[in-house]
């Protein structure tokens, strides 16, 4: 897609957000050529990304509008509403008080194969909120050129976040989101600049202890990191197949279901065109975490609750092993709830954006809770 169409294509996504929008107030509801629009241009956006060479080291995503329904008629919700505000258990983000948020600011980032693509359903719904999200490339990722064998350690593949983070003023902070793998990038800032990260969010992701691997997280579906090594086919070589093995690529059929088993077909069409291949250093290295740095954030694990690569028994595993300080639940979501379920995870990202800080509760009120995000 030229540059001009592209940016035409923008503003046209942005035009379309802004009729959801309208939509949700009470307006017309998309119709199913419109929907289908929206699907075409997050597509040849992806596809122009990887044809762009001149792209940033990682760049926000902005690619449309809401595109998942409405949530069906008589559903009900799960979650205990006697602690939580009216704008969170009515699901009106609208209605969210942005002047109570500890930071507005959303850093998203993605795991294993994907990059800042990924996010466009998240990014369209938080900012519709009012807040601000920011999706970025992780090394080797999205429309990051660097070749995936080169990257040695996972300071190397996290190195765009940390850079990010180092960029900002000396006062902010941000929320930060990991997805599956890209857990443990968030684990490993939360070590190094802790005073830069508000809140960390585990979206089903690689929450490890100190002394894990964010392999061994995926070990009881995979197999033991040692037998992996020595009999996966789906391991490259890319220094030769006398050398130790640099990455990791599922095939199509792999993919679809270990990822993408409640996920729409549109989007696993763009994440055929969009995944990388997986850097297996950052995944095979133990993380060191302690409770000077790691433990002083706040931490929250959002489960999905059929999800075919990381189990509900293995997230049950995590937090069992190593607590949070909050727990949410998406029924129906696979492992990729940003395609499956982006309402309930947007409804989850916008209620974990208002808890404030232990100080400024009020005293007695209860500070752990498990809520479901309701079936959509």
């Amino acid at each position: 897609m030229p540059r001009k169409e592209h940016r035409g294509a923008a503003a046209v996504s942005r035009s379309k957000r802004m009729g959801s929008a309208r939509s949700a107030r009470g307006g017309p509801k998309l119709t199913p050529a419109e929907e289908e629009l929206l699907h075409r241009q997050a597509l040849a956006m992806a596809i122009h990304q990887h044809l762009d060479s001149g792209g940033s080291m990682s760049r926000r995503i902005d690619a449309g509008a809401s595109l998942s329904r409405r949530m069906a008629p008589g559903s009900t919700s799960s979650r205990r509403r006697g602690d939580l505000p009216d704008s969170v258990t009515n699901a009106k983000p609208a209605q969210i008080v942005l002047e109570n948020l500890e930071t507005k600011k959303i850093v998203l980032v993605h795991g294993e194969g994907f990059g800042a693509w990924c996010w466009y359903k998240t990014i369209s719904h938080l900012e519709e909120a009012g807040l601000e999200p920011v999706a970025l490339d992780l090394t080797g990722s999205g429309i990051d050129h660097t070749d995936t064998n080169s990257i040695a350690t996972l300071a190397d593949y996290s190195k765009p976040l940390i850079d990010y983070l180092d960029k900002l003023p000396e006062d902010e902070k941000v929320i930060l989101v990991g997805h599956s793998c890209g857990g443990a990038s968030v684990s490993y800032v939360l070590e190094h600049c802790p005073k830069k990260i508000s809140k960390a969010v585990f979206l089903t992701a690689t929450m490890v202890k100190d002394g894990q691997r964010p392999f061994d997280v995926f070990s009881e579906e995979l197999r033991s990191a040692d037998v992996f090594l020595q009999e996966s086919q789906f391991l490259v070589y890319g220094n030769g197949k006398d050398k130790p093995p640099t990455g990791l690529m599922f095939d199509k059929q792999q993919i679809k279901g270990l990822y993408f088993n409640q996920t729409p077909s549109k989007d696993m069409a763009l994440a055929a065109v969009s995944m990388r291949p997986i850097p297996l250093a950052p995944i095979m290295e133990k993380l060191s975490l302690t409770p000077e740095k790691y433990g002083t954030v706040r931490r929250y694990f959002i489960q999905t609750l059929d999800d075919h690569m990381l189990s509900p028994d293995a997230q049950e595993k995590l937090v069992r092993e190593n607590p949070p300080d909050g727990i949410f639940k998406i029924k129906g979501g696979d492992h990729c709830p940003f395609f499956s379920k982006p309402q309930s995870l947007n409804k989850i990202l916008l209620e974990i954006a208002q808890i404030q800080s232990p100080a400024a509760q009020l005293p007695g009120k209860a500070s752990s809770e498990e809520p479901v995000a309701e079936k959509s």
